[in-house]
């Protein structure tokens, strides 16, 4: 079968298709993939610098849309159930291993595009407002890189959950992708974003979600209210900041840190009764994956540039063919 892979960790321009063996993998259902998510860890594989090193060579991906070819008796799956999952790997493919605690089935109100976009994106997003951020109900939340996939996602679990969301981008095709996801008021990057966001809130915002890292942290702690939260997802901007922590002890507010996978993989209770939530906020019209653009195996690389260089809107999305 064909496979996205990486051969050497010299970035996304070196990725290649090539022909490698049908998965076979000890209690795990195989899928045929009809859609795979692209993300920002994809790109830093390519380059060795994500947190899961695997040797070279590899298959990328570890988002996965599609339909149950096999299944282990015991797994709970069927031959042809739709399903949305979340690998260590080897989504780029036209088929994949799948564990079944991290497979869930995909519900009529979205398509395989849109699965792919799921789980990854939409559990980080709950993970990060309810179980680490303690999201309540008519809380302001401001999200930085608003019209990426994941800042999509956390717009619409935000305002399933009945917060207030001020979304942060750079530029106008941004707000419009945040806009379309929900988002109650837009500032931009590169401008005045912390006073606005205080003014818009009036006072400070009660939490802060930032995948982004680098030069707006500082102003992110600043834009809190009295026990705000500014809540850690990841560092796409590079720079990793750090946190003077006098800052955080005059002022009353946290910052925490929310990695979903290395919380949900080992408690896959936890992980089935968020995607129980998110499955009703889909049925009830708050969450759909923004795509904002589809792939082919060999546009792969173009894919990791267009993350790289920030030219991404929503989710970007592999469909074999």
């Amino acid at each position: 079968m064909r496979a996205v892979q990486v051969h050497e960790l010299t970035g996304p321009d070196d990725v290649v298709v090539t022909d490698v063996d049908e998965p076979q993998v000890e209690g795990a259902m195989t899928v045929e993939v009809r859609a795979a998510g692209i993300s920002f860890p994809d790109l830093l594989m390519t380059r060795g610098q994500y947190q899961y090193k695997p040797d070279p060579p590899f298959t990328l991906g570890s988002e996965a849309a599609g339909v149950v070819v096999a299944a282990p008796a015991e797994s709970g799956f069927a031959e042809g159930d739709r399903i949305a999952s979340m690998t260590m790997g080897g989504c780029f493919a036209e088929r994949v291993a799948v564990m079944p605690q991290m497979a869930f089935k995909l519900i009529d109100d979205l398509s395989f595009e849109q699965g792919a976009a799921y789980i990854l994106n939409y559990h980080t997003a709950h993970f990060g407002l309810h179980k680490r951020g303690q999201l309540k109900e008519g809380d302001w939340v401001l999200v930085h890189g608003a019209a990426g996939g994941v800042g999509t996602a956390t717009i619409q679990v935000g305002k399933a959950s009945g917060a207030n969301v001020i979304a942060v981008v750079s530029n106008d095709d941004k707000e419009r992708i945040a806009r379309e996801a929900g988002a109650d008021e837009v500032v931009r990057s590169d401008g005045a974003w912390k006073d606005e966001a205080k003014e818009i809130s009036g006072g400070g915002v009660n939490l802060v979600f930032d995948p982004v890292g680098g030069d707006r942290f500082k102003d992110s702690i600043r834009s809190l209210t009295d026990e705000g939260r500014v809540v850690v997802i990841g560092f796409t901007e590079g720079s990793i900041p750090e946190v003077a922590v006098n800052r955080l002890l005059l002022r009353n507010v946290s910052v925490v840190g929310a990695g979903w996978g290395a919380f949900a993989i080992p408690r896959p209770d936890y992980a089935r009764e968020t995607q129980e939530d998110l499955d009703r906020m889909a049925r009830e019209g708050f969450v759909k994956p923004i795509i904002g653009k589809t792939y082919g195996f060999d546009e792969v690389p173009q894919a990791l540039k267009d993350i790289d260089e920030r030219r991404a809107l929503g989710k970007l999305v592999l469909v074999p063919g």
